[in-house]
């Protein structure tokens, strides 16, 4: 009796070591971008999962790029914990050299899919790239939950698909690029693992997409933080404070200033018509308040005028 319980003494604090491990490889904070609010999170059904979240690419204060990833392997525990943390050094360092996105989890998916084998594990991922100077997004899925964008100004929600196994099944997998043009002020992406999707009550009802579309719509005024806030409370009421059933990771990023692009558009601005005295364009700047598709419209006008 003593050494069996000795031994779970011992793998007890085996699985402390592994969470303590694993958490601190999950981001500590998230990255001030200008333009950008971001809120993240993952909970784990064990004291270990195989959810993950990262952002990649980005200097705070003075970023022209960031990258968000999300990822989900299938099972729970060490075993998912262990895939998840090479998926992730893979990620980074794979990020780290030149390529796009989808060269990035191509190669990802074929080193990872010597790891895998034929163990049957896989891993999806959403990789979402936010290019903050054409306030552009391009994001590759493998296999995972599409990311839902919500416009504010028409009240609409689009889900961000594309093509893509999950990594780790087929070696030779291609993974293609999806992109998406005017990232404007007010919009909200929602990234998130099946965990809170699925998750379910005691009348067996799933607690769905629909839910979360409606929380982001009824909080478009909140701040992101408060925006994933109210998703995982909602999520937790739903299942009636039980113990969940997955892991569950969000990502809540919402564009709340035109600023950097609306700088960058002046900057150029003044490249092309030098002879535009600067005070001219501080006033319009003032009068349109920084927005982008205005200053476009005044910056075609002069042009047409030359």
């Amino acid at each position: 009796m003593r050494i069996k319980r000795k031994e779970q003494n011992q793998m007890r604090r085996s699985l402390d070591l592994a969470r303590e491990v694993q958490q601190s490889l999950l981001p500590s904070s998230v990255p001030e971008v200008a333009g950008l609010d971001i809120a993240g999170k993952s909970i784990y059904r064990e004291k270990t999962g195989g959810d993950y979240y990262d952002f990649l690419n980005f200097k705070n204060g003075s970023s022209k790029r960031v990258d968000i990833i999300i990822g989900d392997v299938a099972g729970h525990g060490l075993p998912s914990a262990l895939l998840m943390i090479t998926a992730r050094a893979l990620i980074r360092l794979r990020s780290s050299l030149p390529g796009s996105i989808s060269d990035i989890v191509t190669d990802v998916n074929h080193h990872l899919s010597q790891d895998t084998g034929e163990s049957g594990r896989f891993m999806t991922l959403f990789y979402l790239s936010i290019d903050l100077v054409n306030k552009s997004i391009k994001w590759v899925r493998a296999g995972h939950d599409p990311a839902i964008l919500y416009n504010p100004y028409d009240d609409s929600f689009q889900e961000l698909i594309g093509p893509g196994i999950p990594l780790g099944v087929d070696q030779a997998g291609q993974f293609v690029e999806c992109q998406k043009m005017g990232l404007a002020k007010g919009q909200i992406i929602v990234l998130n693992t099946d965990g809170i999707r699925e998750t379910r009550n005691s009348r067996d009802e799933m607690f769905g997409n629909d839910s979360i579309c409606e929380i982001i719509r009824q909080k478009k005024d909140a701040t992101a933080n408060e925006i994933m806030n109210s998703i995982l409370e909602e999520r937790y009421n739903f299942q009636s404070n039980s113990n969940p059933e997955d892991d569950f990771t969000i990502v809540v990023i919402k564009v709340n200033d035109d600023l950097y692009r609306s700088k960058m558009i002046l900057q150029d601005f003044m490249r092309k018509i030098p002879n535009t005295p600067l005070k001219t364009i501080e006033s319009l700047t003032r009068k349109i308040k920084m927005r982008q598709k205005n200053l476009f419209k005044f910056m075609r006008l002069q042009e047409r005028r030359r």
